[in-house]
């Protein structure tokens, strides 16, 4: 119940904070901004709209705000490219080298059961949701950003944004073609 309280109570101060950081913006040129203090803005924006869905999601089911047509991987083949392309095999092994590597933490999303295929399909679509939305309000911001002269800025968001959001919602649509496999194989 606590959780239900603090984490939209989190989202809520970093949705302030993010406010905050764009009356930064707002009122400093970018000359102003040495590369050491544009990366470490960078690092907040990026935190900070990350940080508003994530919490939210932890204890909501956000996901559900897209229609469940969203979540059906209709080319595979192009979110397999795209997998490739971008080298999201790199970012996969890199969360599995610090966190997902452990059979306890994997086992919190699959069991190996029938009923973890659905309860894995549904972390899927809440980390994906997440990670979609803060991409796009993060690459809306630096559009804003740019009107106000903050390419430096800019260039290290996005530098952040790709791989931190984008590239978990492309390893999400992955594991959803190979969820799409097997329930296709125990229905049948």
């Amino acid at each position: 119940m606590a959780k239900k309280i603090f984490f939209p109570l989190m989202s809520i101060f970093l949705a302030y904070n993010t406010y905050k950081l764009f009356m930064v913006f707002s009122s400093v040129s970018q000359e102003e901004f040495s590369f050491l203090l544009s990366f470490i803005l960078a690092i907040l924006l990026n935190l900070f709209v990350t940080g508003i869905f994530a919490f939210t999601g932890f204890v909501y089911p956000s996901s559900r705000l897209m229609p469940d047509s969203y979540y059906v991987v209709k080319n595979p083949k192009a979110i397999t490219k795209a997998y490739r392309y971008l080298g999201v095999k790199y970012f996969r092994s890199f969360l599995m080298m610090i966190h997902w590597g452990k059979e306890k933490n994997r086992k919190k999303y699959f069991d190996g059961t029938k009923s973890g295929i659905k309860d894995f399909d549904f972390q899927t679509r809440q980390s994906e949701f997440g990670h979609l939305a803060a991409f796009v309000v993060i690459s809306f911001a630096c559009a804003f950003l740019l009107q106000m002269g903050h390419f430096q800025i800019v260039l290290l968001t996005m530098a952040l944004n790709i791989p931190f959001n984008l590239y978990p919602v492309i390893l999400q649509r992955i594991h959803r073609v190979q969820i799409q496999r097997l329930k296709k194989y125990i229905s049948s």
